[in-house]
């Protein structure tokens, strides 16, 4: 069997975050803009590769104020560092349909291993003959591993922006050709 090419469908798929904020309380977050390749050899997920390419600067957590001081070189600094990138290197088998997808994560310009538990939620055709792949995934990162170490400490004890950055990917994938022939 030869390797297929899958791409993510940003339509039916969503990248997320949440931060501790003011001790007590969780902002969530999202990427709006990102794209990203699964090369698969057959069923074998083990033998699988991904790469996910996010635009920094496309963060929304609901509030502009928040996500202008996110952009700028306080966190991510758009202007230097365009995208969040990540890059597998292996993928293990840990259960049914449950997988660790380990590779790299570059924020700005630090890289770091990250491993990513990720269930394998099933292959379908949809209603209009495009065949999808579905995935959900999780970790978590020390945000101040990538640089990204702005804070600032509260009268009452303890920091306005926690340190652990938990990060949800719900996924879905397409053949490659299918999108092209959509587009």
């Amino acid at each position: 069997m030869s390797i297929e090419t899958w791409r993510i469908d940003t339509t039916h798929s969503s990248i997320g975050f949440t931060v501790r904020h003011m001790v007590v309380a969780r902002v969530h977050g999202r990427f709006s803009r990102y794209e990203g390749r699964l090369f698969v050899n057959g069923d074998d997920l083990t033998g699988a590769q991904a790469e996910v390419k996010i635009e920094a600067a496309s963060i929304d957590t609901q509030l502009e104020a928040r996500d202008t001081h996110l952009r700028s070189p306080d966190f991510f600094d758009v202007a230097a560092f365009k995208r969040v990138i990540f890059r597998s290197r292996r993928v293990v088998a840990v259960g049914k349909d449950r997988y660790q997808v380990v590779g790299d994560l570059t924020i700005k310009d630090f890289t770091r291993e990250v491993v990513l538990d990720t269930e394998f939620l099933g292959r379908v055709t949809d209603p209009f003959g495009t065949e999808r792949l579905a995935f959900s995934a999780r970790t978590s990162i020390d945000r101040k591993d990538f640089g990204l170490t702005w804070n600032k400490a509260l009268e009452t004890g303890g920091v306005f922006v926690g340190e652990r950055i938990d990060i949800e990917l719900d996924v879905q994938v397409v053949k490659a050709a299918a999108l092209e022939k959509a587009a």
